[in-house]
């Protein structure tokens, strides 16, 4: 969700940003009159020495009673939401360790980072994977893995998955005990160059 919301405030800054940017360059550089062309009335620059917002307009709700109230709130969520997206930024993705039932009772932490060099070590020794890289994210009770699988020019997808299944997430459930490890695969192929068929 994260990512949807970094894409989503990119592309909606991005946009505020290009209109803006463009207002100010027709505005600034009097594209208007050089170039022949008009605009609505609605728009802010009409000149070079035009402002976003006139002496009167600044003033215009000052007396009204609504208006700090609103300026205020307005201000107040948006700096709770700029923190909100700043905490969520800063929150750590990766899981530092993970909880491993020992069987005899009682329990034994593995470093989250240890586990996903593991993983990605033998997921990379796999027939036909040619880099892995694991991600290890959830609650150290209750991990979940996000795998990066490049896979070799020659490679077939099932074959490299139901293996990954077979043999790295079963052995990893096995030594961990844990009951079950959800996973996410991304795929990409390794970029080579087309071969020639005489």
């Amino acid at each position: 969700m994260l990512r949807t919301v970094n894409r989503v405030l990119v592309g909606l800054a991005g946009v505020v940003l290009v209109v803006l940017g463009a207002a100010v360059l027709v505005g600034s550089l009097d594209l208007q009159r050089r170039w022949g062309f008009s605009l609505s009335s609605a728009w802010p620059f009409d000149g070079p020495h035009g402002v976003l917002l006139s002496a009167a307009d600044r003033r215009r709700y000052r007396g009204r009673a609504w208006w700090w109230p609103v300026v205020i709130a307005v201000l107040a969520v948006a700096v709770l939401l700029a923190l909100w997206w700043l905490l969520a930024q800063l929150r750590r993705r990766r899981l530092g360790e993970v909880v491993v039932d020992t069987g005899d009772g009682e329990a034994a932490v593995v470093r989250g980072r240890a586990l996903e060099e593991a993983l990605a070590a033998e997921s990379g020794a796999l027939e036909g994977v040619d880099h892995a890289r694991v991600t290890l994210g959830g609650r150290r009770t209750a991990p979940q893995a996000r795998f990066g699988l490049t896979l070799a020019p020659h490679a077939a997808p099932a074959s490299a998955l139901h293996r990954l299944r077979a043999e790295v997430l079963s052995r990893a459930m096995v030594s961990t005990g844990l009951d079950s490890l959800p996973v996410e695969v991304r795929l990409r192929a390794v970029r080579h160059r087309a071969e020639r068929v005489e």
